[in-house]
This record gives structure tokens, C-alpha cells and sequence, in this order.
């Protein structure tokens, strides 16, 4: 079953490429301006130009013959194809009929066929092509009726009843008029069939728009033509007969620079219309998902493809080129000015495909770098991907500025390949800095300000290299020449690539800042008290050598209760908020004049606090010694008056 559903869905896309092979052709015809050549070549007198409306009906024809063709249902079309194919051995048999009786009358041999050598090698070889023809036409009509295709074995059969070779041609034509008065005896019967069809499809389509509407109409149009895969086949199949006919017109090979240029001129002869452009898109969504799915392939083997992230799937890079090629009007340029045109749009879609692949990588590589995974094949296989990350998309943007001339619209595509690397740059950094931390066998203190600082860095980075886009651009614009597409594009690159990127930067900054003042505002325990604490951070679930202590008396190493609060303002164990219990006890005459200082031992304390408790009654004494110490890991700082 599993095979005969591959076969049904192969069948479903490979009978379904003629006719777009066919709207191809006859966009590409222009019938006005072929009609208009033959009437400026021949002055009026020649017969074609009287069919010209007539032509231009068959051209209208021909594209809703290819629209039908390519809505029809599978199995219609698989049996209409059998009847082409049946019509087409029918016309091999009789070809094979007339090849014969013309070899019989060049012969001129009359007599007995197995007295001629020569006559009997050309009837027997007559003979079993005829026999294979009407064999396989039986089989494809599914009918034993094999004499309906045998018109064809006429002209043998009179041979070898040593008719005369005149008598042999009417009779061959008297077997192509037989077998073409079959042909549209066929026709006829079924003349209704499309009607019907037509008419049983039109009320599906009636009953599915009533019922789900016109949105559930597309995408099972969409799901039961498969249009992507079709057009994606459609274009290989385009670009595989540009290439042949390319090698098969030149003797000597092609040298490297040359076959550079062959495969983009062959891609820019491949979207000359709008049928060809979308079989390009979808191509190139389909490689760019094959790429994704390598990398994703690459890093973690088959255990990518367990929790598959639904957003790399190839077509935002399909639906850059799209855009890119209606906003440049690419269909409309000439072949060496598409292909040029062609060559940065790729560039922009390779680009695009390198930050999903960053996109993917780099989760997985750091990762790597925090845990304690120690398989160097997985270490290996993401260092040499963001290694060709960081390389390769540097390379790009220095080979296409040898070819173009650097400008505004230069400068913005080359600067993506250019984030991706310092992107890649930031990543490996953080990386080595989590391996530095893993070989030291301990935490290493400031580990959260280093990486800030290489975060904080190449976002810098990044901005800087956006200021410099919109500062070339405005440039250009104020001393070159003005558009309007040019001024919008800088209007955008500036919003969204510098104005949106200074914000988020200054809102990280702000809330860093407003988390090391709070750290700073809390206590930091003493040795005594982590001792009598013997507890493990709640938030890392390490050792704590040094903590700080939160007005809802926890215990936290301060870098790790620092990234806490830059996410939310409570404590990690009870959520209360910090927020006001901080300003609480910064503001004055908040605290009881008998708190000590956060850094104080609470021994000292105790010390200063027993010396009026001498002047006593013994009664009190009494209670003061049974009174059991209050000295536990939770309730150590309850001594400080927070509220």
C-alpha cells in the first residue's frame, strides 16, 4: 500500500507538468507580434496572416485546455493520458506500415517472401513491431479486443498473399482512413464526457464554497495539486532542458568562470514568466529547507527531527525572492540584466538561509558549552558550523562587492552577511567562555558580567554597522540622486535597525542597572551566617562561599539573584516582592534603632544586647537561661528589623 501510494503521488505530479509546460509556451508566444512579423515580411501576401483571429481563439483555447488539465483529477488524468498514448502507437504502427510498403516498392520484389532474403528481414521486422504495437495498445485500453487496433497488420497481410505493390498502398490507406474513423467513432461516444465532468465538478465546487467557503476551497486545491512539489518539478525540468540545450549547441567545455555565468543565465532564461518565477520561489524554498534540515541534521543527528521547530521551513527565503523579483520587475528585464539582477537576489536569499542556519546553531552551542557533555564529535560539529558561519558569509559579501559597484542598496544586503558573522563572533566567544569555566572544575565569579560584556559588545557592533547604512544612505541621498523608494527604505533601516536596537540596548542597560542597585542594597551574609545557613543556592543549587541575604530573609549568591531580577522583581523561593521591601529599608528612620549593620556578627550583638540583662530579677534570669537560641539557617538573619 505504502508503494502504491508513492506511485499515485508521483503520477499526480509528473501528469500534471505538460500543462504548465504548455502555459508556459504560449505565454512566452506573442501571437499579435508573430503575426505581426509574417505581415511586414510578406506585404499582405502571405496565407497565414488571414488565420489570425483564428490562431488567437486556439491560443485562448490552448491556455483553458492547460488550466483544465491541470485541475483534472487524477484518475481522469492518468485515463486520458492511456488515450494519448493509445493514439500515439496507433500512429507508430501505421508509420512502421508506411516505412515497409515504401521499402517494398524501392525493392520492387514481387515474388515469394522466403525466396528474398531481404524482403523476408523487412517483413519480419514489419511484422513484430506491428504485433508490440497492438499488444501494448490492448494492454493500455485494457480490452482482448486486439483486432480494433490491428488496421496496421493490412498492408503484411496483403503482402504475403503476394498482392501486387500498387494494390499494397491503396490498401495501407485504406488502414490509416479505418483506424482514423475509429479514432473519432471513440470521440464521439464520449463527446458528452466533459460536459458531464465539467458539470459534476462545478456542483462539488458549488456544495464545498457553501459549506466551508472559499479559503477551504484553496487550500484543498492547494493539498490536492501539491503545487509546490509541481512547480518545483516544472523548474527543474526547465532548467534541465536550458542546460542541455546549452551543451549541446557548444563543442569545447566551459571554463570556471564561464560556467558561473551559464548557471545564472540558464536560471534568469528559467523565469522569463510568471509560471517559471514561481517554480523558481518554490525551488528555492525547497533547498532552502534541505539546507536547514542538514544543519539541523549535522549538530544533533537524528534527534533534530523529534521536537522539529516549525518556523525553519524554507519559505521565508521563497518569499524574499518573490518580492524582491515583483519589486524589481525581474520578468521584464533582458536575460544578461536578469541574470546580473539574479545574482543579488540569491545573495540576499543565501544570506537569509545563513542566519536560519545561526538561528539553529546557536541554542544548540551553547548549550554544548554549559553542560557537561563531554563527546567531542558533538563539540567539533558545532565549532566547525559557526566557524563556516563566521567565514563564509564575510567571503560572500566580499566577492559580490569585486563585482558591483559599492551603493545604498549594496551596503544594506552586504550588511546582513555581516551581522551573521559578528553574530557567529559573539557566540563562539560565549561558548569558550562556558569551556574556560568547565575545565576550571568551579564557577567562575563574574561569569554573568564577562558574558554581558561580550553580548553588550556585539550588539554594539551591530548597531554601529546599521548607524553606518543609514549614514551612507542619507548621504547619497542629500549629495546623489533622490527616490522615494530610496528615502523609505532609509526610513525603515533607520526605525527598525537602529532607533528599535537603541531602545532595547538602553532598556537592558536600565534594567542591569536597577538589579546591581538592588544587590547592592541588600546585606551580604557572613561567614557564621552561611555556616549556620548549610544550605545550596536555590537558584544554581551550588555551593555558596559568599550570598546576600533578601529582606524576606533567603539566601542567594548575588550574581544569580542579579539575573533573577532582571526578569521579575519577587524572591526565586516565595515570591515576595523586593521591590518594596527594598524601599522600605533604604528610607529613613525605617529600621529600629537597635538593628546592627548588615555586616555585623551577630555574637557581637548578642554580646552588647546580654549586658543589661544582668540588672535582671531572678525570676527573669530564669527565663533568659531557658530560653533556647534562637541560632537556625532560615531564621539566622530574623535578628534585622526589615519592616
Amino acid at each position: 500500500m505504502a508503494m502504491k501510494a508513492r506511485v499515485e503521488a508521483v503520477l499526480n505530479v509528473g501528469l500534471r507538468i505538460p500543462s504548465i509546460m504548455l502555459l508556459e509556451v504560449l505565454y512566452r508566444w506573442d501571437v499579435s507580434s508573430f503575426f505581426q512579423k509574417i505581415q511586414r515580411s510578406s506585404l499582405n501576401n502571405n496565407p497565414l496572416f488571414q488565420y489570425k483571429y483564428i490562431a488567437l481563439y486556439l491560443h485562448y483555447v490552448g491556455y483553458i485546455l492547460s488550466l483544465v488539465l491541470l485541475t483534472l483529477p487524477r484518475q481522469h488524468l492518468v485515463q486520458l493520458y492511456l488515450y494519448v498514448l493509445t493514439a500515439l502507437l496507433l500512429f507508430a504502427g501505421h508509420q512502421l506500415s508506411r516505412d515497409y510498403v515504401r521499402g517494398e516498392l524501392d525493392s520492387g520484389y514481387e515474388g515469394p517472401l522466403y525466396l528474398e532474403p531481404l524482403s523476408m528481414n523487412r517483413f519480419t521486422t514489419a511484422l513484430i513491431g506491428q504485433v508490440v504495437v497492438c499488444t501494448l495498445c490492448s494492454c493500455v485500453m485494457q480490452t482482448k479486443q486486439i483486432w480494433l487496433f490491428s488496421a496496421h497488420l493490412l498492408p503484411l497481410v496483403a503482402r504475403l498473399c503476394l498482392v501486387p505493390l500498387e494494390t499494397i498502398v491503396f490498401i495501407n490507406r485504406f488502414a490509416m482512413i479505418f483506424t482514423g474513423l475509429e479514432v473519432l467513432y471513440f470521440i464521439a461516444s464520449n463527446l458528452l464526457v466533459p460536459y458531464n465532468l465539467a458539470k459534476t465538478a462545478y456542483r462539488e465546487l458549488v456544495q464545498v464554497v457553501e459549506v466551508y467557503g472559499l479559503l477551504a476551497l484553496g487550500m484543498s486545491l492547494w493539498n490536492q495539486l501539491v503545487l509546490p512539489v509541481l512547480f518545483m518539478c516544472f523548474w527543474l525540468v526547465l532548467f534541465a532542458l536550458q542546460i542541455y540545450t546549452y551543451f549541446s549547441t557548444r563543442d569545447q567545455p566551459p571554463s570556471r568562470e564561464r560556467l558561473l555565468f551559464l548557471f545564472l543565465t540558464s536560471i534568469a532564461e528559467c523565469c522569463s514568466t510568471p509560471y517559471s518565477l514561481l517554480g523558481l520561489v518554490f525551488t528555492v524554498s525547497f533547498v532552502a529547507l534541505g539546507v536547514l534540515t542538514l544543519c539541523k541534521f549535522y549538530l544533533q543527528g537524528y534527534r533534530a527531527f523529534m521536537n522539529d521547530n516549525a518556523v525553519h521551513r524554507g519559505m521565508t527565503e521563497g518569499i524574499t525572492l518573490l518580492i524582491l523579483a515583483v519589486q524589481t520587475g525581474l520578468i521584464e528585464l533582458q536575460v544578461i540584466h536578469r541574470a546580473f539582477l539574479l545574482s543579488i537576489i540569491l545573495f540576499v536569499v543565501v544570506a537569509s538561509i545563513l542566519q536560519s542556519m545561526l538561528e539553529i546553531a546557536d541554542p544548540i552551542v551553547l548549550a554544548l558549552g554549559a553542560s557537561r557533555d563531554k563527546s567531542l564529535w558533538k563539540h567539533f560539529r558545532a565549532v566547525s558550523l559557526c566557524l563556516f558561519l563566521l567565514v563564509f558569509p564575510a567571503y560572500m559579501a566580499y566577492m559580490i562587492c569585486q563585482f558591483f559597484r559599492m551603493d545604498f542598496w549594496l551596503l544594506i544586503i552586504i550588511s546582513s552577511s555581516i551581522l551573521t558573522s559578528l553574530q557567529v563572533l559573539g557566540t563562539l566567544l560565549i561558548y569558550i567562555l562556558f569551556m574556560v569555566e568547565e575545565f576550571r572544575k568551579a564557577p567562575v565569579e563574574n561569569m554573568d558580567e564577562v558574558i554581558y560584556c561580550v553580548n553588550g559588545t556585539y550588539r554594539l557592533l551591530e548597531f554601529l554597522v546599521a548607524v553606518c547604512v543609514v549614514a551612507y544612505g542619507v548621504s547619497e541621498t542629500l549629495f546623489g540622486e533622490w527616490t522615494v523608494m530610496g528615502s523609505t527604505i532609509i526610513l525603515v533601516h533607520s526605525y527598525y535597525n537602529v532607533w528599535l536596537r537603541a531602545q532595547l540596548g538602553w532598556q537592558s542597560f536600565l534594567l542591569r542597572r536597577d538589579a546591581v542597585h538592588k544587590i547592592h542594597s541588600m546585606p551580604t551574609a557572613s561567614a557564621l551566617q552561611l555556616q549556620q545557613h548549610n544550605d545550596i543556592c536555590s537558584i544554581c543549587f551550588q555551593d555558596m562561599k559568599s550570598a546576600v541575604i533578601t529582606p524576606c530573609s533567603h539566601f542567594f549568591h548575588a550574581a544569580c539573584l542579579k539575573k533573577w531580577l532582571y526578569v521579575q522583581e519577587t524572591c526565586p523561593l516565595c515570591h515576595g516582592q523586593l521591590k518594596s521591601q527594598l524601599q522600605l529599608t533604604s528610607s529613613p528612620g525605617a529600621a529600629n534603632q537597635g538593628t546592627p549593620p548588615a555586616n555585623q556578627n551577630p555574637a557581637e550583638v548578642e554580646q552588647e544586647q546580654g549586658e543589661p540583662q544582668v540588672e535582671l530579677d531572678t525570676e527573669e534570669g530564669t527565663q533568659a537561661k531557658n530560653t533556647p537560641p534562637m541560632k537556625t539557617s532560615a531564621d539566622s538573619s530574623e535578628h534585622y528589623e526589615w519592616d
